[in-house]
């Protein structure tokens, strides 16, 4: 049985899917339209059913590619395409709004659930619902009641799904999609109807006001940016507080672990593979879990309290000037988690050049593949001081580089303003939802998609090519391997080394004359300008597959260079490195200077497959390639030149 999920945004429709599948969902794209849908498993008695989580929408009629997928998932003619049942999700404290779109959902003849949600907001302002009145409207709907954020009505809406009567009414078939004055008549008539049995639904005694007052707080024009500013000074102060410890016993239990692979079984190249390719490319991956779930935790708190939508409101003020408006928040929101469903989630805005300024600014926002690098960097350059006795010097330099991003976004979102032309006049429709207390259960399926997003899309990417850059940092020419190492062995018999000595000269020795020594080497010229050795530019290399590959390919190529049994956290030997003048590689300039690099760099291919796909051709992502490269290569060169 498949049964579509629809309800207008902030209903707690989401609250309503986590709670009947849980754990049993998947993501994925709406057939024919680049547009996630999540779909999740549940139980019906003795059966199983699989619930479609369709975009939240005002109107079964569209005015985006999200609405669009409502309009074909409910209006598609063939039987075998058609759910087997709606279930509509209503505000209990706004029905009016709620109604337009329950009613044209009940009126396409499909078996249909109105689920009565957020009594408790209802409650608070003093609504009560008669659900005998609403009945009597819609005599073939099953009605029920629930407080999904509270875990209320599970049973109640499983048992009416069970014994939905088949629609017998014969089915009103909606407007076309391009049939704007038919649709337009419809909905005022619709509205008409709603309002005559409004009185016969719901009576109101009093209103609550408690949200209107924060509000007033929040959303202020000056106090609003203050406050949103210092919640996400705070969240990166936590991040960092917190993830740091169990951090540092993720890396040196991997360590360990290399260690003793090394010593537990016969030497050989798949000895070496795993010590010195998987192991640290799986710990490049696990060691970023405790940051990326905490960043998410807090977002998703956020996120739940109805507060981001306060952020999209005021940020309307600020972008407006720039070519954007409130609703570009929302992408810009979503790509500090990824790039990706940042550039789809530009759909919602409707004017064509807001729309791709919108995309073409969305990769600057410092995404959860940047926070390795940050983390990595930040842990080697920056002390662990307190600024003014209180603020962690770490978490305010994390602070500063998502600032940055964002900073840089919006002046390139005011040139791109210039240089694109359009009579469209972009506008921002947007609710604001009550305040609620975060729904714990909900805000946890949050951090576990996440991290289970990064550690196996993003884990397998650093995997393999922690393995293949193994293999090119662990063979080369082998004339070249040859003499490299014999004149190293000269060296070290020359300086009377120890034993362990003479190895690591050895090795160090063949990992630059390797096949990816050899690449490093070839562009040491046009990165030294920036502070950067061969090795760093062998990880700028491989990071344009994806950022968070840097630490992975750090791990590897130390990893080789350590040639032994004994293994040292990749932070350690990171600290250890010196150039050939005995300074330390990775300085202050350096770790600014690649932070910045990062912060501005296009390294993700997978982001510009989505841009191509979005903007329909190679065009505006060679453009967003060519501007964010420009960007990062000069903004390293000048930090990096006023730091050194």
């Amino acid at each position: 049985m498949k049964i579509a999920l629809v309800g207008n945004p902030n209903t707690g429709k989401s609250s309503i899917f986590n709670m009947l599948t849980g754990l049993r969902q998947h993501v994925g794209n709406f057939p024919g339209v680049t547009v996630d849908v999540k779909t999740g498993d549940m139980r019906l008695g003795d059966n199983s059913a699989s619930l479609v989580d369709l975009p939240g929408t005002y109107s079964i009629y569209p005015r985006s590619t999200d609405e669009r997928v409502v309009y074909e998932s409910l209006t598609v003619t063939k039987a075998e395409d058609q759910p087997d049942a709606v279930m509509v999700v209503l505000d209990t404290s706004n029905l009016q709004r709620n109604l337009l779109l329950a009613g044209q959902v009940y009126d396409l003849g499909l078996p249909t659930l109105f689920v009565l949600n957020m009594n408790d907001v209802a409650k608070r302002r003093g609504i009560s619902v008669n659900e005998e009145g609403l009945r009597q409207h819609f005599p073939e709907a099953e009605i029920v009641s629930s407080n999904a954020r509270a875990g209320m009505g599970k049973a109640a809406i499983l048992e009416a799904l069970q014994n939905l009567p088949e629609r017998k009414t014969d089915r009103v078939e909606p407007c076309e999609m391009n049939d704007l004055p038919g649709q337009e008549e419809e909905t005022v008539r619709r509205y008409k109807e709603i309002k005559k049995m409004l009185p016969s639904i719901e009576s109101v005694v009093s209103k609550h006001d408690f949200t209107s007052k924060w509000d007033r707080i929040l959303t202020h024009p000056v106090f609003g940016y203050a406050i949103f500013a210092t919640i996400l000074l705070i969240i990166f102060q936590f991040i960092f507080a917190f993830a740091n410890y169990p951090m540092d016993l993720i890396d040196g239990a991997f360590s360990s672990f290399s260690s003793w692979t090394a010593s537990a079984i016969p030497s050989g190249v798949f000895t070496d593979l795993l010590t010195e390719g998987v192991i640290p490319g799986i710990g490049g991956v696990v060691i970023f879990i405790p940051q990326i779930a905490l960043l998410f935790f807090f977002i998703a708190i956020l996120e739940e309290t109805g507060y981001l939508a306060r952020v999209v409101f005021i940020m309307d003020r600020l972008m407006r000037p720039l070519g954007l408006n409130g609703k570009s928040v929302v992408p810009m929101m979503s790509s500090v988690a990824c790039a990706i469903p940042g550039v789809m989630a530009a759909r919602t805005i409707s004017d064509r050049k807001e729309r791709l300024i919108t995309i073409l600014i969305a990769p600057l926002m410092s995404c959860s593949a940047r926070i390795p690098v940050y983390t990595l960097l930040i842990s080697l350059v920056i002390p662990q001081t307190k600024v003014w006795g209180v603020i962690n010097a770490q978490g305010l330099v994390l602070f500063g580089l998502y600032f940055l991003g964002t900073v840089m976004a919006l002046v390139v979102a005011l040139i791109l303003k210039m240089l694109i032309k359009t009579d469209e006049m972009g506008f921002l429709l947007l609710e604001l939802p009550e305040y609620k207390s975060p729904r714990w259960g909900n805000v946890g399926l949050v951090v576990l998609e996440k991290v289970r997003v990064f550690v196996w899309d993003a884990g397998r990417i650093i995997l393999a090519i922690s393995i293949v850059l193994w293999a090119l940092a662990s063979y080369g020419p082998s004339e070249r391997i040859q003499l490299a190492e014999n004149q190293a062995i000269m060296t070290a018999d020359g300086l009377g080394m120890n034993t362990a000595e003479k190895e690591q000269l050895v090795a160090s020795a063949k990992l630059e004359n390797s096949y990816i020594g050899i690449m490093g080497k070839g562009i040491e010229p046009a990165i030294a300008p920036l502070g950067y050795d061969w090795k760093i530019g062998i990880s700028l290399i491989t990071s344009f597959a994806a950022r968070e590959v840097f630490v992975g390919s750090m791990a590897t190529i130390y990893a080789v260079e350590d040639d032994g049994e004994k293994q040292t956290p990749l932070m350690e030997k990171m600290r250890q490195e010196k150039r050939s003048d005995g300074g330390p590689v990775y300085s202050l300039a350096t770790g600014v200077s690649l932070m910045v690099f990062y912060a501005f760099a296009m390294m993700c291919m997978a982001t510009l497959a989505v841009v191509k796909r979005e903007t329909k051709g190679w065009k505006w992502p060679m453009v967003q390639l060519g501007y964010m490269s420009a960007l990062a290569y000069f903004g390293a060169l000048i930090t990096y030149q006023i730091l050194a």
